[in-house]
């Protein structure tokens, strides 16, 4: 259902020319899957024993589904949807947080890119009229780079540039802690395979020492009892 709302979101945009009949049905299909999300959240609070902790546990599930009933435009479905996959599918599927931020960077520059298309395009001084300048756009404006040689001009484009800013350094905070931790956890398991290493190596040379030893006691038992005594001998 992701996937279609977001060719149901970018049809419109990257085809301006198309008929109102499928623009109309592409809207349509995005609220539909909008309201599957929220059904999933009302079905989900009916069930839970303590109602109150599950809407504080989970408020950013219902601001997601609340803000296209605030104000109903095409970017807040957009951030209700994204927010609404990405709770439930690292809840269902428990995946590593690396695939997650990595799709997480994906869905945010190519609906950034949408976003901003749809704003800017017929904005007159504007520069991202295709959808390669948006890419380009939100590409750099989510690493922070920021060239200038393409910038949005209207109020909503710039408020999609504060969000993909703030994303975007979020995402790279995450992806370098993540990298890191690797780095700390791998040094660790390192550290700590030499030690155990060590300490076998250490037993196994205590075991050593005293098979050595109890290979001396039976010689020094050995070559006594071999003796005879002088008070013996005829």
């Amino acid at each position: 259902m992701a996937v279609v709302f977001a060719v149901a979101y970018a049809v419109p945009i990257v085809r301006p020319e198309a008929s109102q009949r499928v623009t109309d049905a592409c809207e349509a299909m995005e609220w539909v899957v909008w309201g599957a999300f929220s059904l999933d959240y009302l079905v989900r609070l009916v069930l839970a024993e303590r109602r109150g902790e599950f809407v504080r546990t989970y408020w950013l599930d219902l601001c997601a589904v609340l803000l296209p009933l605030i104000q109903p435009l095409r970017l807040l479905r957009v951030v209700a949807t994204v927010l609404l996959v990405g709770q439930r599918a690292r809840m269902a599927t428990q995946i590593r947080l690396t695939t997650y931020v990595a799709g997480a960077v994906v869905a945010l520059m190519m609906f950034g890119s949408l976003a901003v298309l749809s704003a800017e395009r017929e904005s007159p001084g504007g520069n991202i009229k295709t959808m390669g300048d948006a890419v380009w756009w939100s590409f750099t404006t989510m690493t922070t780079v920021g060239y200038g040689d393409h910038a949005p001009k209207t109020g909503l484009g710039r408020l999609i540039a504060v969000g993909l800013m703030l994303a975007g350094i979020a995402l790279l905070g995450v992806v370098t802690a993540n990298i890191a931790a690797w780095f700390i956890a791998r040094f660790e398991s390192d550290d700590l395979e030499e030690r155990r290493q060590t300490a076998a190596i250490e037993a196994l040379a205590e075991e050593v020492r005293a098979l050595r030893a109890q290979v001396a006691a039976l010689s020094e038992t050995s070559g006594t009892s071999g003796k005879v005594p002088e008070k013996g001998r005829t």
